[in-house]
This record gives C-alpha cells, structure tokens and sequence, in this order.
C-alpha cells in the first residue's frame, strides 16, 4: 500500500474514483476543474494498493476567520469495490499528519450525507 501525491498525468485514473461520488460530473468538466483549482494548490492524494486507485482525497490549505488556516478536504471517497477496509480512514490520518507539516490548525471536511443518502467514504 502507498499514500501519495497524484499528478495530472494520472487524472484519467483519479476519476474513475471521483465519478463515484460526483456521478454527473464528465471527465472534461472535471479536468476543467482541477486546471481551475491549482490557483489554490489544490493537492490531489491516493491510497494505491498494487498500483490501483482504492481511496482520493482532493484538498487545499486554506484561511478564514472560523477555521484559521486549515486542511480543507473538498473531496474523499473510496471506491465503491474497496469500502469498508479502513481505508477513508487512513486517509484522513495521512490527511491530519499533512495538516500538521503544513501549520495547520484544523483539519475541515464537509459532507452531505442527505442528498447521498449514505456515507460514501
């Protein structure tokens, strides 16, 4: 198993897992994206078992008022084939340890069950 940095070379094998979450999203909206998105260093990270995509994370440092800076985690999920095997949260752990190296106060994730109807980590 690896946790690491996605580049975008590897957006094809990101959104194989992201549509998973935002399933009316195409892959040329979501390229789009996340051009748009590096303007605030959105980070994109992967757990890889056997070189497969399992779990995603896509996230930012960010500041306001309410949080200071902080870890804002936009998007996490793991593929529907790989739930329930810890692997969300091992993310969040790497997440929470990367927050910390870059002097973060808090970790952020937001998350509309209600419109989903269940978790989709």
């Amino acid at each position: 198993m690896q946790i690491r940095e996605m580049t975008l070379k590897e957006l094809y094998t990101v959104y194989d897992v992201v549509k998973q979450l935002h399933r009316d999203l195409s892959y040329d909206e979501f390229e789009d994206l996340i051009y748009d998105m590096r303007h605030m260093e959105y980070k994109m990270f992967g757990i890889l078992e056997r070189g497969e995509l399992v779990c995603y994370a896509g996230v930012a440092v960010q500041t306001n008022l309410y949080h200071k800076r902080h870890l804002y985690v936009f998007d996490l999920v793991t593929d529907e084939k790989h739930r329930e095997k810890g692997y969300a949260k091992m993310m969040l752990e790497y997440l929470h340890d990367y927050a910390k190296t870059a002097a973060c106060e808090n970790l952020v994730l937001s998350s509309d069950l209600q419109e989903h109807g269940n978790s989709r980590h």
